[in-house]
This record gives structure tokens, C-alpha cells and sequence, in this order.
């Protein structure tokens, strides 16, 4: 009966928390999270990423850090492209495109570098886009195509923290959104 009341108190200071961080790593480091880095052109998403590319995925049980081969699309959540290069996004030179954190919602965000758009290249959207922020959220109807189909895309659901469709009865805020949508309407595919 001794040993086991050491046992029990052990166990309550457990569950309550008590014990403190067993964390060896401090408990401030984020999780290992499997990736890959492309080794040739392949088409990812519906986009053709260049050589080089990180793919991240989801967490996976017994399974983290540099991968040998591409995992599951159905499992992504980042593509960022190697620093320098970029693919053409609506007409807007993008370097990453990140899934939506909130699994309930059906989209990511698109990020933008805009000192490498020429002003030749330059449209209503584009415009749109630059002024509020270098990242804009997407929704989409069918989450295994994250290029830039617009019978794809279903809305323009942010951009940046200005603007953004959570705040319903803020007529500035959807009017802007409204007028990205409209304009990313117009934009050529290609």
C-alpha cells in the first residue's frame, strides 16, 4: 500500500500538469514536419513547380523531417519555390502558396513578390493585391488544384488582415473583396 500511494501522487501531479515541461527541446520548438525538395520540374497541385521546390505536409505518425520521395498531395499544406524564382500566378510572380490552417475552410494563401512584377505585366487585380498586402486567401471548390483556375476558385477570402470576409457587416471590407474578385475574373490565364 506504501508504494502505491507514491505511485498515485505521481500520477495526480501528472495529470495536473505539475511535473513541469519534459520536453527536452524546451517545449518552444515547433514540430518536424515532413517535407520534401523536388529534384526535378514536376507538376504539383495543378502547378509545374522548378527543381528545388519544398513541398510540406501534414504530420504524420512516424514520419518528419527531409523525405526521399513526394508524399500525398491530399496531405500538403505548403509549396514554397526555391529563393529567386517564382511561377506565374493570375499574372503575379508568386513564391508560396500555404493550405488554409482551418481544416473547416477550403482554400490557402497565395504570396506575392511584387518588386518582380514589370509594369507592363501590371493589372486592376494586381494592383488590388499589392495595395493591401503581398498575401491574399483563396477558396476553392476542388482542393487538389491550387493553380490559378479560375473555375476553380470560389471567392477571395482575404487579404492580408485589412480585408477580409469573416467581417460581414463591414461594406468597406466586402466591397474591396467583391472588386478582387471581379478583377481576378478578368485576368488572362496565361
Amino acid at each position: 500500500m506504501k508504494i502505491l500511494k507514491p505511485i498515485s501522487s505521481l500520477f495526480a501531479l501528472i495529470l495536473t500538469g505539475c511535473v513541469g515541461n519534459m520536453n527536452p527541446t524546451g517545449g518552444n520548438s515547433s514540430p518536424d514536419y515532413p517535407y520534401f525538395i523536388t529534384t526535378e520540374p514536376m507538376m504539383v497541385k495543378k502547378i509545374m513547380v522548378p527543381k528545388g521546390t519544398k513541398l510540406t505536409y501534414d504530420e504524420h505518425f512516424f514520419v518528419s523531417g527531409e523525405q526521399s520521395h513526394k508524399m500525398s498531395e491530399k496531405r500538403l499544406t505548403d509549396i514554397k519555390l526555391p529563393e529567386g524564382q517564382y511561377i506565374n500566378w493570375g499574372g503575379v510572380p508568386v513564391y508560396e502558396i500555404y493550405k488554409f490552417f482551418n481544416s473547416e475552410m477550403r482554400g490557402y494563401s497565395v504570396y506575392a513578390d511584387f518588386s518582380k512584377l514589370s509594369a507592363d505585366k501590371k493589372t486592376k487585380f494586381s494592383e488590388l493585391w499589392q495595395s493591401c498586402s503581398n498575401d491574399i486567401g483563396i477558396t476553392i471548390k476542388n482542393e487538389d488544384d491550387w493553380s490559378f483556375n479560375k473555375e476553380n476558385i470560389a471567392d477571395v477570402e482575404s487579404c492580408s488582415v485589412l480585408y477580409q470576409r469573416y467581417f460581414k457587416d463591414d461594406a468597406k471590407q466586402q466591397d474591396f473583396l467583391n472588386e478582387m474578385l471581379t478583377e481576378l475574373r478578368k485576368v488572362n490565364s496565361k
